[in-house]
């Protein structure tokens, strides 16, 4: 059954706050990709069936996501997935909060994102589990400043704009900046701004900071010579996670380890081979290869099981978003781990 309207709206409503009107894109007219069947909008409790009764994986991405672009690309899924007669479609969207919103009403069973929006889709009581970690890493997040910025260190952002998408990655490091520099999330004038429009402020001056994460981290230091303040390590682990509907994971468990397999697959290719990655990406994001090589080279890779350490960092950025208001409740990360992968 689908969760009810109000829930609904709730969850839209906490993403459009936490993130910004640019990122509460309806995930009803997404852009789609379709590779072996058409996309349907499926019971929450159902795993979605082609015309021929045949099953169907509904995985969403993004663009900027190196791993599942790949795999989506480069079509081994479809292949793995083949005798058992299943079969894949591929949803576009431009953010996690749509994509998570798409998982919400039963659109999607399977997607990636930071993070930052699994605490949120938890907070509104999305039925979502974490099925996996990609490590990613702390040099793939920074706050930047003007290359002939007076700015020398996080404690002179006191009383300045900083800009950052509110309820991301990003959001959790400047609070845990703030808090090593001895200031409190108060003592700066946040600019909420999703990564194009904290770009546009940034090059144009009307903000001091800018806390972004690669791609557009490495394309902005490339094209205006920004200055690193600090990234995130000592800070915040910046992890991205692999989610999938609860019901995906109950009925399908076969499917979803084969799908975990297909994406850990790439993420070994993807770890041996940055220039690959950067050129099969560059026309797509239409960022130039150099720069996207920069930040393949400088991210982890892998496709892990949350480990006791793992869920306890997740579940402190819940705490911390929780605290400083950005969800309506605290929530356990812990409930929502999926055991079927060891």
């Amino acid at each position: 059954m689908f969760l009810k309207k109000s829930n609904i709206r709730t969850f839209s409503l906490l993403f459009t706050v936490g993130l910004g009107s640019t990122l509460a894109i309806s995930v009803f007219s997404p852009n789609v990709s379709n590779n072996g069947g058409t996309i349907q909008k499926a019971n929450a409790n159902t795993i979605a069936q082609n015309n021929n009764s045949k099953t169907v994986i509904r995985i969403g991405y993004q663009k900027a996501a190196t791993i599942l672009y790949a795999l989506k690309a480069k079509g081994e899924l479809e292949t793995a997935l083949k005798a058992s007669g299943t079969s894949v479609t591929w949803t576009e969207f431009p953010a996690g909060p749509p994509m998570l919103e798409a998982l919400n009403v039963g659109s999607i069973d399977f997607g990636y994102t930071g993070e930052a929006p699994p605490v949120f889709a938890q907070a509104a009581g999305v039925p979502l589990v974490y099925v996996a970690y990609d490590p990613y890493g702390t040099k793939s997040e920074a706050i930047l400043v003007h290359k002939d910025s007076p700015i020398k260190s996080v404690a002179d952002l006191k009383g300045k704009k900083v800009a950052f998408a509110k309820g991301s990655n990003t959001n959790y490091l400047i609070v845990k900046a703030l808090q090593k520099a001895g200031l409190k999330y108060t003592d700066i004038k946040p600019t909420f701004l999703a990564p194009a429009d904290g770009r546009a402020a940034f090059e144009g001056k009307n903000v001091d900071a800018w806390a972004v994460w690669d791609p557009y981290l490495a394309a902005a230091q490339k094209a205006t010579g920004a200055r690193i303040l600090t990234d995130a390590t000592g800070l915040a682990p910046n992890r991205g996670y692999y989610l999938a509907a609860k019901s995906f994971a109950q009925k399908n468990p076969a499917g979803l380890k084969t799908v975990l397999a297909g994406v850990s697959k790439v993420s070994d290719w993807a770890k041996g081979n940055p220039k690959d990655v950067a050129k099969l990406l560059s026309p797509v994001l239409g960022i130039d290869a150099a720069v996207l090589e920069v930040a393949e080279k400088r991210r982890k890779y892998g496709v892990l099981p949350l480990t006791n350490d793992v869920i306890a960092k997740q579940q402190e950025i819940a705490d911390t978003f929780y605290k400083i208001n950005l969800i309506p409740k605290e929530i356990k990360v812990k409930e929502i781990v999926w055991q079927g992968k060891k």
